[in-house]
This record gives C-alpha cells, structure tokens and sequence, in this order.
C-alpha cells in the first residue's frame, strides 16, 4: 500500500509541477521574443498603467515608487476582496448556475479580449500571413472552446481543459508582467499575505467560502488546474453503523484524495470498495476492517475511471452522490502569479530565471509536504511566491555580480 502511495503521489506532482513549468516558461519565451515588438507591448502598458493610482515614472524618487506600489497593490487587494465577497453572497444563495455562466463568460472574454493581442503580436513577429476575417473566426472558436472546456463541458478530452487552464495562466501573466516593476514586487508579496489571510484565518473569505462548500458537499464554481479529471463518487452507508463513514479530505489547492474510515461500533462489518471504469468494469476493490478505535486509511488511485462505489458486504444502504477530484487542485491565480515572478525575472537576466525557477518548484515541494502532513486547506502562493522574491533579490544583488567579477577576472570560466 505505501508503494501505491508513493506512486499516486509522484505522478500527481509530476503532472502538477510540469503544467507549472510549461506555464512559467512559455511566459519567459513570449516576453523574450516580443520584447523588439514594441508596438504591442507598449499598447499593453498603456492599458495597464490607464488601470493604476500610480503611474511609474523612470524619473520618481525610490520613496516615491514605494508609495504608489503600495497603493496599486492596496486597490488590487480591495477589489479582489470585494470580488471574493459578492462570490461568497452569491454561492450562499445558491447562484451557482449563475457563477458558471458568468465563469464561462470570463473564459471566453479572457481568451478572446486578452489573448487576441498577444496572437496578433506572435503573428507581427513571425510574418504569419492571415487574413482577419479567418482571423476572427479562428479566436472565436478558440474562445468559445475554451468557455466550455474549463466548466464541464461533455465530450471535451481532459488534456485539453487542462490545455486551457494553462493557456489562461500564460495569458494573465503575460498581462500582468507590463505592471511597473516596483508595483510588481509590493503586489506580489501582498497576493502572497492576503492568500495567507484570507485560507488561515478563522473569518478569512476562503475559508468561510470552502467550509461552506465542504458543508454541502459541492464544488466552488471557479478556474483549478486538476492532475486528474473529477468523477462522480457514490458512498453507502450503513445505517447501524456509529461511525463517520468514508470521509474526504479535499482543500483548496490540492485534492489529493484519501478516505478516512472511521467506525465506533463493535459489530461494524467490512467495507468494500469497488473502484469501475466507464464500462462498469470492476478495476480494483479493496477490503477495509472496522473496528473499535481503530483507522485506516487509502489513497484512491484512479487512471480513467468515472465512479468509486463503496458498498457494504451485508446490504447496499442509501446512497449519496458527491462529484469531486482526485488529484491535486491548484488556482489559475497561482499559475499566473508564479508566471509573473517568471517574467519580471526574465525581464533582468536569464540568472535570475534559474534561481526564481528553482525557488518555485522549492517552494511548491514545501507546500505539498506540509499540506499532505497537516491535511487541512493551504494556500499555494505564500511559500513559492517567498522563495521567488528572495531568490530573486539575493540573485540580483549578491550572486550576479559575484559571477560577472569572476568571469571577468577569468576566475571562472
């Protein structure tokens, strides 16, 4: 069994770190290669800089670029917080079909509205001849594509909703990498505490939000890249039995999916676990003793298969269906932060990408230890997002010079 373990948890994190990296470092490529292009990313700028309080200027005083970093990352925080909220009202009243839709619209004007400049600067750089009419039909159904795959869409392969959600995060950090470099610092230190804030502690909007989605056994509609597709989990219970039952343990971030059998009775009988694919063939099954004061865990190790029946031995007791992952989870918002670190690093030196690369995967390996030891929802920003930043710093000021001196001096080669 701990080998199984090992196995699930390897290829989870191996999926969840590769999606990371093909995300960071395609930012880092389409900074790197558009950066002679300068039409497009100054028109990018000035729609940024049109967005902000504070508007750098090369000729401000340090003093100067802290205050108004501080302040646009004061204003993107509020607006987030209140985002987060009407979010919170809205899946408290059951709006949930509502926030889909409005998700999907997201997608779909994300894709097209922001994504669309980015293509027409890819297709400037390298001569691509295109018409606009095919143009405009090609973004159009990329688009509309995309909507429907990121939010359940039938039929639509799993490699290409997880396609998506990666393209989402190249294309909001590409976005967000035009912000002013001393706003982009102070922003990304403040997403990093209010990520902290708002998961840990006890009035903090996600951790309302997530109780509540635990509560009634549902999802919260919103951007996740998933390591593996959701299924449809059927648990029956018995209904002598004291005990919790199966019981999930999924956070914010990161799904990874056990099941906590915990029975209080004497007489509690076995568990059997079915795990069938689409065809309702039997994959595997697993035999779990109850007993007193005793628990036991497993880790349900699913490749293409669509239910997890638990069942009793002695009678099929009333069911109840909960749709849920189980693989690791991480927010489009981490994507696109972690891109951005990426490519204001890549905008100094290809040094600095190493290291802030390196402080990433770091930082990521941090918090999928803790989490799976603490087993309660964490946010996936803090940690990264804080081994980037010193990296960076640290690279920028100490290492880079010393490596330059000594290859100068012929000290290194």
């Amino acid at each position: 069994m701990e080998g199984s373990l090992l196995e699930f948890i390897d290829s989870e994190i191996i999926s969840v770190v590769s999606a990371v990296s093909i995300c960071m470092f395609s930012v880092v490529l389409l900074l790197s290669s558009l950066s002679s292009s300068s039409s497009s990313s100054s028109t990018q700028t000035h729609l940024i800089n049109a967005a902000l309080v504070y508007a750098e200027t090369p000729t401000d005083t340090a003093a100067s670029k802290l205050t108004g970093a501080v302040e646009n990352a004061a204003v993107f925080i509020l607006l987030t917080t209140a985002g987060t909220f009407l979010m919170f009202i809205l899946y408290y009243y059951r709006f949930t079909n509502f926030l889909k839709n409005y998700m999907r619209f997201s997608a779909f004007f994300a894709l097209f509205s922001w994504g669309g400049p980015i293509f027409v600067s890819i297709i400037k750089h390298f001569s691509v001849g295109v018409d606009v009419f095919s143009y405009f039909v090609f973004m159009f159904n990329f688009s509309a594509v995309g909507g429907v795959a990121l939010f359940g869409g039938r039929g639509v392969p799993f490699v290409v909703t997880q396609g998506y959600t990666v393209v989402l995060g190249i294309i909001g950090a590409a976005w967000l990498t035009q912000l002013p470099e001393w706003t982009t610092w102070v922003l990304l230190v403040a997403l990093a505490v209010y990520d902290l804030v708002a998961v840990l502690a006890p009035g903090g909007l996600l951790k309302i939000l997530l109780e509540l989605a635990q509560s009634r056994n549902d999802d919260l509609p919103g951007l996740m890249y998933e390591s593996r597709r959701r299924v449809r989990v059927r648990v029956s219970r018995d209904d002598r039995g004291g005990g919790e039952g199966p019981m999930v343990g999924v956070s914010e971030n990161l799904g990874v999916e056990m099941q906590n059998l915990n029975r209080n009775d004497d007489n509690s009988e076995n568990v059997g676990v079915k795990i069938t694919d689409v065809n309702r063939d039997i994959i595997g099954e697993v035999d779990v003793e109850g007993g007193r004061g005793r628990e036991s865990e497993r880790v349900a190790l699913m490749s293409s298969s669509s239910e997890i029946r638990v069942v009793s031995e002695e009678r099929a007791s009333p069911v109840e269906d909960v749709t849920m992952s189980l693989g690791i989870q991480l927010g489009l918002g981490d994507f696109t932060f972690y891109s951005v670190l990426m490519g204001r690093a890549a905008m100094y030196d290809l040094m600095t990408v190493y290291a802030c690369y390196l402080a990433i995967l770091s930082g990521i390996a941090c918090y999928l230890i803790i989490l799976l030891s603490w087993r309660k929802p964490l946010p996936a920003l803090p940690i990264p997002i804080a081994l980037g930043v010193m990296l960076y710093f640290l690279t920028r000021v100490l290492m880079e010079p010393f490596v330059v001196q000594t290859s100068t001096n012929l000290l290194m080669f």
